[in-house]
């Protein structure tokens, strides 16, 4: 076997040693065995941290997440698609998902795929507060009418999901947002 230090064939004096005996070639590996110690204990603690993390998390912290991943995917589906609102041709806006009902008030539509869609983020989402009065009729035009009304129906119900379903989402929606991605890649091909 070749020593991994100095490159020198070497009789193994111990199962899987990779160094031979040269003192040179001792001290690599002891510096080798110490930086996978390191490395082991950091994994290991990353773990931790991460189980940590998560018993602290509450049911609010897990529907945030779901909700970041639901507007990834909303952006990723409506990438070439015009403003929502103000028909802005696609690529030239910071695309955002604008909530036709907003996600605070109607905290039961905000997952709503329906009730999200592309929209320009500085002029009709942050300066014209969604600019509602564009959005709806190009809304019934992108969904239809039946969809429209049915969302209207949606919004004053209630919608309390554990935290499992809220999980659940969160893949599902990180997944989709991947399809997309994957989709206007092959395209583009």
């Amino acid at each position: 076997m070749k020593c991994k230090n100095c490159g020198n064939k070497f009789e193994q004096y111990e199962f899987n040693n990779k160094f031979c005996k040269d003192i040179d070639c001792q001290t690599q590996k002891a510096l080798y065995l110490l930086s996978n110690k390191k490395k082991q204990d950091q994994k290991k603690w990353n773990k931790e941290k991460k189980q940590r993390k998560e018993s602290l998390m509450t049911r609010e912290d897990y529907f945030q997440k779901a909700l970041k991943a639901f507007n990834w995917y909303i952006r990723e589906r409506d990438r070439d698609m015009p403003c929502i609102s103000c028909d802005a041709p696609a690529g030239g806006y910071r695309i955002t998902s604008g909530h036709f009902y907003p996600q605070g008030t109607y905290r039961n539509l905000a997952l709503d795929e329906d009730n999200a869609h592309g929209q320009c983020w500085y002029n009709c989402n942050k300066n014209k507060h969604g600019n509602l009065s564009e959005y709806r009729p190009r809304l019934i035009d992108r969904i239809g009418q039946e969809r429209v009304d049915a969302l209207e129906q949606r919004r004053n119900g209630t919608l309390k999901l554990s935290i499992p379903e809220l999980k659940e989402l969160e893949a599902f929606f990180n997944k989709k947002a991947r399809e997309e991605i994957k989709k206007r890649e092959s395209t583009s091909s």
